[in-house]
């Protein structure tokens, strides 16, 4: 069952929820591909918070709003990099994901992009697949002596 939810264009305030949000998410939905040691280590980013208001306020950052709550949230980076997307546990296959999605890509679209490239979880890869994304390579990251694996994937037809 997919949930009204509306979009907006995040604003500094919203960082606590956005990165309590981040860590939850990373928690519940990545722990059957990654060990503790690896979500602990990706999720060690939010203790940068200079590198998160960096985004809010240098990249287009959209939060999902739902009930007064940030249920999600997606940013593009460049025009044509999508740098963060990411769903609240509770709100899993409600149908934020494609909403959040799908205002990135209008927005690299009227900014003339004619591609999509995002640096994709393990976790995520099924939902980047279906929006017609294909991977480029296999990443190798390391984090905190964690080693991370992602995928550079791109979509050629946005």
């Amino acid at each position: 069952m997919n949930i009204k939810s509306s979009i907006k264009i995040a604003e500094l305030e919203d960082l606590p929820e956005i990165l309590s949000l981040f860590v939850n998410t990373i928690e519940n939905i990545c722990k059957k591909e990654y060990s503790p040691e690896q979500i602990k280590a990706w999720t060690s980013s939010v203790n940068n918070i200079a590198v998160w208001k960096n985004r809010i306020t240098d990249q287009y950052f959209i939060v999902a709003v739902y009930n007064d709550q940030i249920v999600g949230f997606a940013s593009l980076k460049n025009n044509d990099y999508l740098d963060l997307l990411y769903v609240h546990k509770d709100y899993q296959r409600k149908g934020i994901a494609d909403l959040l999605y799908s205002d990135i890509v209008n927005k690299a679209i009227n900014a003339g992009a004619s591609s999509l490239t995002a640096d994709v979880s393990k976790s995520a890869e099924p939902f980047f697949t279906k929006k017609g994304f294909s991977i480029q390579k296999t990443q190798k990251n390391i984090i905190q002596n964690t080693e991370i694996i992602n995928y550079k994937m791109v979509n050629f037809e946005i």
